[in-house]
Protein backbone atom coordinates (compact mmCIF):
# COMPACT_ATOMS: atom_id res chain seq x y z
CA UNK A 1 0.00 0.00 0.00
CA UNK A 2 1.37 3.40 -0.98
CA UNK A 3 1.13 6.22 1.57
CA UNK A 4 0.03 9.60 0.20
CA UNK A 5 2.75 12.23 -0.12
CA UNK A 6 3.07 15.07 2.37
CA UNK A 7 2.11 17.58 -0.33
CA UNK A 8 -1.40 16.10 -0.52
CA UNK A 9 -3.48 18.75 1.27
CA UNK A 10 -7.14 19.70 1.45
CA UNK A 11 -8.58 23.17 0.84
CA UNK A 12 -8.94 24.43 4.41
CA UNK A 13 -10.68 27.65 3.39
CA UNK A 14 -13.35 25.75 1.44
CA UNK A 15 -13.99 23.40 4.35
CA UNK A 16 -14.26 26.32 6.78
CA UNK A 17 -16.67 28.20 4.51
CA UNK A 18 -18.88 25.11 4.14
CA UNK A 19 -19.05 24.62 7.91
CA UNK A 20 -20.30 28.16 8.42
CA UNK A 21 -22.68 28.11 5.47
CA UNK A 22 -24.57 25.09 6.77
CA UNK A 23 -24.66 26.71 10.23
CA UNK A 24 -27.02 29.30 8.74
CA UNK A 25 -29.64 26.53 8.63
CA UNK A 26 -31.13 26.06 12.09
CA UNK A 27 -29.14 28.85 13.72
CA UNK A 28 -28.99 28.98 17.49
CA UNK A 29 -29.89 32.10 19.44
CA UNK A 30 -26.26 32.69 20.48
CA UNK A 31 -24.28 31.90 17.35
CA UNK A 32 -24.42 28.12 17.47
CA UNK A 33 -26.82 25.62 15.92
CA UNK A 34 -30.25 24.14 16.63
CA UNK A 35 -30.73 21.50 13.96
CA UNK A 36 -32.23 18.67 15.97
CA UNK A 37 -32.77 15.32 14.35
CA UNK A 38 -35.68 14.85 11.89
CA UNK A 39 -36.87 18.43 12.22
CA UNK A 40 -37.55 20.76 9.32
CA UNK A 41 -34.13 22.31 9.93
CA UNK A 42 -32.51 18.88 9.74
CA UNK A 43 -34.24 18.32 6.41
CA UNK A 44 -32.94 21.62 5.06
CA UNK A 45 -29.39 20.85 6.19
CA UNK A 46 -29.59 17.44 4.53
CA UNK A 47 -30.78 19.00 1.28
CA UNK A 48 -27.85 21.42 1.19
CA UNK A 49 -25.41 18.59 1.92
CA UNK A 50 -27.02 16.52 -0.85
CA UNK A 51 -26.59 19.38 -3.32
CA UNK A 52 -22.93 19.83 -2.43
CA UNK A 53 -22.30 16.10 -2.77
CA UNK A 54 -24.07 15.81 -6.10
CA UNK A 55 -22.14 18.85 -7.36
CA UNK A 56 -19.01 16.85 -6.46
CA UNK A 57 -20.23 13.90 -8.53
CA UNK A 58 -21.43 11.71 -5.68
CA UNK A 59 -24.50 9.49 -5.89
CA UNK A 60 -26.87 9.21 -2.95
CA UNK A 61 -28.31 6.27 -1.07
CA UNK A 62 -30.59 6.66 1.96
CA UNK A 63 -31.47 3.83 4.31
CA UNK A 64 -34.65 3.25 6.30
CA UNK A 65 -33.22 5.19 9.26
CA UNK A 66 -32.55 8.22 7.07
CA UNK A 67 -28.76 7.84 7.03
CA UNK A 68 -27.25 9.42 3.91
CA UNK A 69 -24.54 7.57 1.98
CA UNK A 70 -22.87 9.67 -0.75
CA UNK A 71 -20.63 7.55 -2.99
CA UNK A 72 -17.58 8.37 -5.11
CA UNK A 73 -16.86 5.26 -7.21
CA UNK A 74 -13.55 3.43 -7.13
CA UNK A 75 -11.71 1.82 -10.01
CA UNK A 76 -12.39 -1.72 -8.73
CA UNK A 77 -16.13 -2.50 -8.81
CA UNK A 78 -15.60 -5.41 -6.40
CA UNK A 79 -13.66 -3.45 -3.77
CA UNK A 80 -15.54 -2.64 -0.55
CA UNK A 81 -15.98 1.08 0.09
CA UNK A 82 -14.13 3.19 2.63
CA UNK A 83 -16.71 5.13 4.63
CA UNK A 84 -16.02 8.50 6.22
CA UNK A 85 -18.36 10.83 8.06
CA UNK A 86 -20.21 11.74 11.22
CA UNK A 87 -23.55 13.56 11.79
CA UNK A 88 -25.28 16.81 10.87
CA UNK A 89 -27.87 16.87 13.68
CA UNK A 90 -27.15 19.05 16.70
CA UNK A 91 -28.12 19.64 20.30
CA UNK A 92 -30.88 22.25 20.94
CA UNK A 93 -28.12 24.67 21.92
CA UNK A 94 -25.31 23.04 19.96
CA UNK A 95 -22.15 24.39 18.44
CA UNK A 96 -21.23 24.67 14.78
CA UNK A 97 -18.61 21.91 14.70
CA UNK A 98 -19.81 18.87 16.68
CA UNK A 99 -20.48 16.23 14.02
CA UNK A 100 -20.63 18.72 11.15
CA UNK A 101 -16.83 18.91 10.91
CA UNK A 102 -16.59 15.16 10.32
CA UNK A 103 -19.26 15.09 7.60
CA UNK A 104 -17.96 18.09 5.70
CA UNK A 105 -14.35 16.96 6.03
CA UNK A 106 -15.45 13.79 4.24
CA UNK A 107 -16.95 15.93 1.48
CA UNK A 108 -13.77 18.02 1.33
CA UNK A 109 -11.74 14.84 0.80
CA UNK A 110 -13.83 14.08 -2.29
CA UNK A 111 -13.64 17.65 -3.55
CA UNK A 112 -9.86 17.59 -3.23
CA UNK A 113 -9.55 14.23 -5.00
CA UNK A 114 -11.65 15.69 -7.80
CA UNK A 115 -9.47 18.82 -7.97
CA UNK A 116 -6.34 16.68 -8.27
CA UNK A 117 -7.96 14.10 -10.57
CA UNK A 118 -6.96 11.30 -8.20
CA UNK A 119 -8.73 7.97 -8.41
CA UNK A 120 -8.88 5.33 -5.68
CA UNK A 121 -9.27 1.59 -5.94
CA UNK A 122 -11.98 1.49 -3.26
CA UNK A 123 -15.08 3.67 -3.46
CA UNK A 124 -15.31 6.41 -0.84
CA UNK A 125 -18.67 6.99 0.85
CA UNK A 126 -19.32 10.21 2.77
CA UNK A 127 -21.86 9.46 5.48
CA UNK A 128 -24.35 11.47 7.55
CA UNK A 129 -25.67 9.25 10.34
CA UNK A 130 -29.18 10.07 11.59
CA UNK A 131 -29.79 11.04 15.23
CA UNK A 132 -26.30 10.80 16.66
CA UNK A 133 -27.13 13.29 19.40
CA UNK A 134 -30.13 11.49 20.90
CA UNK A 135 -31.39 14.74 22.37
CA UNK A 136 -34.87 14.64 20.85
CA UNK A 137 -35.20 10.86 20.57
CA UNK A 138 -33.08 8.80 22.97
CA UNK A 139 -30.72 7.04 22.76
CA UNK A 140 -27.78 8.72 21.08
CA UNK A 141 -26.16 7.14 17.99
CA UNK A 142 -29.51 5.66 17.09
CA UNK A 143 -29.13 5.05 13.34
CA UNK A 144 -25.59 3.70 13.62
CA UNK A 145 -26.84 1.50 16.46
CA UNK A 146 -29.53 0.03 14.23
CA UNK A 147 -26.94 -0.40 11.48
CA UNK A 148 -24.72 -2.31 13.93
CA UNK A 149 -27.65 -4.50 15.01
CA UNK A 150 -27.73 -3.11 18.55
CA UNK A 151 -31.32 -1.84 18.18
CA UNK A 152 -34.15 -2.87 15.91
CA UNK A 153 -35.56 -0.48 13.35
CA UNK A 154 -39.06 -0.94 14.79
CA UNK A 155 -37.86 -0.06 18.29
CA UNK A 156 -36.19 3.07 16.96
CA UNK A 157 -39.26 4.11 14.96
CA UNK A 158 -41.40 3.88 18.12
CA UNK A 159 -39.23 6.21 20.22
CA UNK A 160 -41.06 9.39 21.19
CA UNK A 161 -40.03 12.97 21.83
CA UNK A 162 -41.29 15.30 24.58
CA UNK A 163 -44.41 16.05 22.51
CA UNK A 164 -45.23 12.37 21.95
CA UNK A 165 -44.20 12.38 18.29
CA UNK A 166 -42.52 9.18 17.12
CA UNK A 167 -39.17 9.05 15.40
CA UNK A 168 -40.53 6.97 12.51
CA UNK A 169 -43.39 9.36 11.79
CA UNK A 170 -41.15 12.42 11.94
CA UNK A 171 -38.53 10.83 9.70
CA UNK A 172 -41.23 10.13 7.12
CA UNK A 173 -42.78 13.60 7.55
CA UNK A 174 -39.56 15.42 6.64
CA UNK A 175 -39.10 13.19 3.58
CA UNK A 176 -35.88 11.45 4.54
CA UNK A 177 -37.02 7.88 5.15
CA UNK A 178 -35.13 5.86 2.57
CA UNK A 179 -35.88 2.39 1.24
CA UNK A 180 -32.43 0.85 1.64
CA UNK A 181 -32.31 -1.89 4.30
CA UNK A 182 -30.36 -0.74 7.34
CA UNK A 183 -27.06 -2.55 7.76
CA UNK A 184 -27.05 -4.04 4.27
CA UNK A 185 -23.84 -2.19 3.35
CA UNK A 186 -20.44 -3.80 3.82
CA UNK A 187 -17.45 -1.65 4.68
CA UNK A 188 -13.74 -1.89 4.03
CA UNK A 189 -13.19 0.68 6.78
CA UNK A 190 -14.88 3.59 8.57
CA UNK A 191 -13.11 6.76 9.71
CA UNK A 192 -14.52 9.70 11.64
CA UNK A 193 -13.12 13.14 12.43
CA UNK A 194 -14.54 14.92 15.46
CA UNK A 195 -13.74 17.78 17.77
CA UNK A 196 -12.41 16.44 21.06
CA UNK A 197 -15.26 17.84 23.21
CA UNK A 198 -12.74 17.90 26.04
CA UNK A 199 -9.78 20.04 27.15
CA UNK A 200 -6.85 17.65 26.80
CA UNK A 201 -5.53 18.41 23.30
CA UNK A 202 -5.64 22.17 23.80
CA UNK A 203 -4.00 21.91 27.23
CA UNK A 204 -1.24 19.69 25.84
CA UNK A 205 -0.87 21.96 22.78
CA UNK A 206 -1.39 19.08 20.35
CA UNK A 207 -2.89 19.46 16.87
CA UNK A 208 -4.21 15.93 16.55
CA UNK A 209 -5.72 13.34 18.86
CA UNK A 210 -5.08 9.78 17.69
CA UNK A 211 -8.08 8.01 19.20
CA UNK A 212 -7.11 4.56 20.41
CA UNK A 213 -10.16 3.75 22.56
CA UNK A 214 -13.64 5.03 23.35
CA UNK A 215 -15.20 5.15 26.78
CA UNK A 216 -18.12 2.88 27.50
CA UNK A 217 -21.40 4.56 28.31
CA UNK A 218 -24.45 3.73 30.38
CA UNK A 219 -27.69 5.75 30.40
CA UNK A 220 -30.26 4.89 33.06
CA UNK A 221 -33.57 6.74 33.15
CA UNK A 222 -34.79 7.11 36.73
CA UNK A 223 -38.41 7.91 37.58
CA UNK A 224 -39.19 8.86 41.18
CA UNK A 225 -42.83 9.23 42.16
CA UNK A 226 -44.05 10.95 45.29
CA UNK A 227 -47.15 13.06 45.92
CA UNK A 228 -47.92 16.55 44.69
CA UNK A 229 -48.99 18.83 47.50
CA UNK A 230 -48.94 22.47 48.59
CA UNK A 231 -45.49 23.79 49.51
CA UNK A 232 -46.91 26.05 52.21
CA UNK A 233 -49.54 23.95 53.94
CA UNK A 234 -48.09 20.44 53.85
CA UNK A 235 -46.23 19.61 57.11
CA UNK A 236 -42.66 18.41 56.64
CA UNK A 237 -43.30 14.90 58.04
CA UNK A 238 -46.19 14.39 55.61
CA UNK A 239 -44.35 15.27 52.42
CA UNK A 240 -43.44 12.83 49.67
CA UNK A 241 -41.04 15.07 47.73
CA UNK A 242 -39.89 13.48 44.50
CA UNK A 243 -37.58 16.45 43.87
CA UNK A 244 -35.76 15.90 47.14
CA UNK A 245 -35.47 12.20 46.34
CA UNK A 246 -33.89 13.08 42.99
CA UNK A 247 -31.44 15.44 44.71
CA UNK A 248 -30.27 12.69 47.05
CA UNK A 249 -29.92 10.20 44.18
CA UNK A 250 -27.87 12.73 42.21
CA UNK A 251 -25.58 13.16 45.20
CA UNK A 252 -25.16 9.38 45.18
CA UNK A 253 -24.32 9.48 41.44
CA UNK A 254 -21.58 12.01 42.11
CA UNK A 255 -20.13 9.92 44.95
CA UNK A 256 -20.12 6.78 42.80
CA UNK A 257 -18.27 8.53 39.96
CA UNK A 258 -15.70 10.04 42.32
CA UNK A 259 -15.01 6.61 43.80
CA UNK A 260 -13.62 5.53 40.41
CA UNK A 261 -11.52 8.63 39.72
CA UNK A 262 -9.82 9.74 37.57
CA UNK A 263 -11.20 7.94 34.51
CA UNK A 264 -14.87 7.48 35.41
CA UNK A 265 -17.51 10.20 35.21
CA UNK A 266 -21.17 10.50 36.12
CA UNK A 267 -23.96 13.07 36.10
CA UNK A 268 -27.55 13.68 35.03
CA UNK A 269 -28.01 16.08 32.13
CA UNK A 270 -31.68 15.46 31.32
CA UNK A 271 -34.05 16.33 34.18
CA UNK A 272 -37.82 16.86 34.25
CA UNK A 273 -39.75 17.83 37.39
CA UNK A 274 -43.54 17.62 37.57
CA UNK A 275 -45.62 19.72 37.81
CA UNK A 276 -42.72 22.23 37.97
CA UNK A 277 -44.79 24.86 39.76
CA UNK A 278 -43.45 27.28 42.38
CA UNK A 279 -45.91 26.31 45.10
CA UNK A 280 -46.31 22.59 44.44
CA UNK A 281 -44.05 19.96 45.97
CA UNK A 282 -42.87 17.82 43.04
CA UNK A 283 -44.86 14.63 42.63
CA UNK A 284 -42.58 13.12 39.99
CA UNK A 285 -39.00 13.48 38.84
CA UNK A 286 -37.62 11.91 35.67
CA UNK A 287 -33.90 12.11 34.94
CA UNK A 288 -31.21 10.22 33.07
CA UNK A 289 -28.00 9.18 34.79
CA UNK A 290 -24.97 9.12 32.48
CA UNK A 291 -22.03 6.96 33.62
CA UNK A 292 -18.87 6.55 31.51
CA UNK A 293 -15.58 4.71 31.85
CA UNK A 294 -13.05 2.98 29.58
CA UNK A 295 -13.37 -0.06 31.90
CA UNK A 296 -16.48 -2.23 31.51
CA UNK A 297 -16.25 -3.60 35.06
CA UNK A 298 -16.32 -0.05 36.41
CA UNK A 299 -19.48 0.76 34.44
CA UNK A 300 -21.14 -2.39 35.74
CA UNK A 301 -20.17 -1.50 39.31
CA UNK A 302 -21.57 2.03 38.94
CA UNK A 303 -24.84 0.70 37.53
CA UNK A 304 -25.24 -1.81 40.36
CA UNK A 305 -24.48 0.75 43.07
CA UNK A 306 -26.92 3.22 41.55
CA UNK A 307 -29.73 0.68 41.51
CA UNK A 308 -29.11 -0.47 45.09
CA UNK A 309 -28.48 2.97 46.56
CA UNK A 310 -31.31 4.77 44.76
CA UNK A 311 -33.84 2.18 45.90
CA UNK A 312 -32.62 2.49 49.49
CA UNK A 313 -32.97 6.28 49.35
CA UNK A 314 -36.49 6.10 47.98
CA UNK A 315 -37.59 3.38 50.38
CA UNK A 316 -36.46 5.51 53.29
CA UNK A 317 -38.37 8.52 51.91
CA UNK A 318 -41.48 6.43 51.05
CA UNK A 319 -41.11 7.23 47.36
CA UNK A 320 -41.60 4.91 44.40
CA UNK A 321 -38.74 4.44 41.95
CA UNK A 322 -38.27 2.86 38.53
CA UNK A 323 -34.95 2.46 36.74
CA UNK A 324 -34.69 1.70 33.01
CA UNK A 325 -31.50 1.40 31.01
CA UNK A 326 -32.19 3.50 27.91
CA UNK A 327 -28.82 3.48 26.20
CA UNK A 328 -25.23 2.41 26.39
CA UNK A 329 -22.33 0.62 24.83
CA UNK A 330 -19.22 -1.19 25.99
CA UNK A 331 -15.77 0.42 25.86
CA UNK A 332 -14.27 0.43 22.36
CA UNK A 333 -10.81 -0.47 21.04
CA UNK A 334 -10.28 0.96 17.57
CA UNK A 335 -8.56 -0.86 14.70
CA UNK A 336 -4.79 -0.94 15.26
CA UNK A 337 -3.90 -0.67 11.57
CA UNK A 338 -6.11 2.36 10.99
CA UNK A 339 -4.93 4.00 14.23
CA UNK A 340 -1.36 3.58 13.03
CA UNK A 341 -2.23 5.12 9.66
CA UNK A 342 -3.66 8.17 11.45
CA UNK A 343 -0.57 8.53 13.62
CA UNK A 344 1.70 8.14 10.59
CA UNK A 345 -0.32 10.74 8.67
CA UNK A 346 0.09 13.27 11.49
CA UNK A 347 3.84 12.62 11.48
CA UNK A 348 4.07 12.89 7.70
CA UNK A 349 2.18 16.17 7.66
CA UNK A 350 4.16 17.68 10.52
CA UNK A 351 1.32 17.92 13.04
CA UNK A 352 1.90 17.38 16.75
CA UNK A 353 -0.20 14.53 18.10
CA UNK A 354 -0.95 12.29 21.07
CA UNK A 355 -2.96 9.20 21.82
CA UNK A 356 -6.34 9.93 23.37
CA UNK A 357 -9.40 8.09 24.68
CA UNK A 358 -12.71 9.50 23.50
CA UNK A 359 -14.84 10.57 26.43
CA UNK A 360 -17.94 11.02 24.28
CA UNK A 361 -19.94 8.51 22.30
CA UNK A 362 -19.68 8.60 18.51
CA UNK A 363 -21.15 6.67 15.59
CA UNK A 364 -17.70 5.11 15.15
CA UNK A 365 -18.22 3.33 18.48
CA UNK A 366 -21.07 1.26 17.01
CA UNK A 367 -19.59 0.86 13.52
CA UNK A 368 -16.44 -0.53 15.14
CA UNK A 369 -18.47 -3.71 15.67
CA UNK A 370 -19.10 -4.06 11.94
CA UNK A 371 -15.85 -2.98 10.26
CA UNK A 372 -12.32 -1.74 10.98
CA UNK A 373 -12.83 1.74 12.46
CA UNK A 374 -10.78 4.63 13.79
CA UNK A 375 -11.15 8.28 14.76
CA UNK A 376 -9.20 11.52 14.45
CA UNK A 377 -9.74 14.38 16.88
CA UNK A 378 -8.87 18.05 16.82
CA UNK A 379 -8.87 20.43 19.79
CA UNK A 380 -11.72 22.71 20.80
CA UNK A 381 -11.40 25.84 22.91
CA UNK A 382 -11.58 25.09 26.66
CA UNK A 383 -12.96 21.64 25.79
CA UNK A 384 -16.42 23.20 25.50
CA UNK A 385 -19.05 21.36 23.44
CA UNK A 386 -22.83 20.86 23.41
CA UNK A 387 -22.89 24.61 23.88
CA UNK A 388 -23.40 27.45 21.39
CA UNK A 389 -20.05 28.90 22.46
CA UNK A 390 -18.24 25.80 21.13
CA UNK A 391 -15.23 27.02 19.16
CA UNK A 392 -12.36 25.68 17.07
CA UNK A 393 -9.88 27.41 14.78
CA UNK A 394 -9.65 27.07 11.01
CA UNK A 395 -6.12 25.73 11.52
CA UNK A 396 -7.38 22.96 13.79
CA UNK A 397 -10.13 21.96 11.37
CA UNK A 398 -7.65 21.93 8.49
CA UNK A 399 -5.14 19.81 10.40
CA UNK A 400 -7.79 17.28 11.41
CA UNK A 401 -9.20 17.08 7.90
CA UNK A 402 -5.76 16.62 6.33
CA UNK A 403 -4.88 13.76 8.67
CA UNK A 404 -8.27 12.22 7.95
CA UNK A 405 -7.67 12.72 4.21
CA UNK A 406 -4.40 10.83 4.32
CA UNK A 407 -5.84 7.98 6.37
CA UNK A 408 -8.89 7.66 4.08
CA UNK A 409 -6.96 7.68 0.80
CA UNK A 410 -4.41 5.25 2.19
CA UNK A 411 -7.25 2.86 3.07
CA UNK A 412 -8.92 3.49 -0.31
CA UNK A 413 -5.59 3.02 -2.16
CA UNK A 414 -4.56 5.75 -4.59
CA UNK A 415 -4.27 4.55 -8.17
CA UNK A 416 -1.29 5.75 -10.19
Amino acid sequence: MVSPGENLRINGDRLWDSIHEIAEIGPGIAGGSNRQTVTDEDAQGRALFQKWCEDAGLTMGVDEMGTMFMTRPGTDPDALPVYVGSHLDTQPTGGRYDGVLGVLAGLEIVRTLNDLDIKTKHPIVVTNWTNEEGTRFAPAMMASGVFAEQFTKEWAYAKTDAEGKTFGEELERIGWKGDEKVGSRKMHAFLELHIEQGPILEAEEKDIGVVTHGQGLSWTQVTITGKESHTGSTPMPMRKNAGLGMARVLQLVDEIAWSHKPSAVGAAGHIDIYPNSRNVIPGKAVFTVDFRSPDLSVIQDMEARLEKGAKEICDEMELEIELEKVGGFDPVTFDEKLVTSIRDAAERLGYSHMNIISGAGHDACWINRMAPTAMVMCPCVDGLSHNEAEEISKEWSTAGAEVLFHAVVEAAEIMG
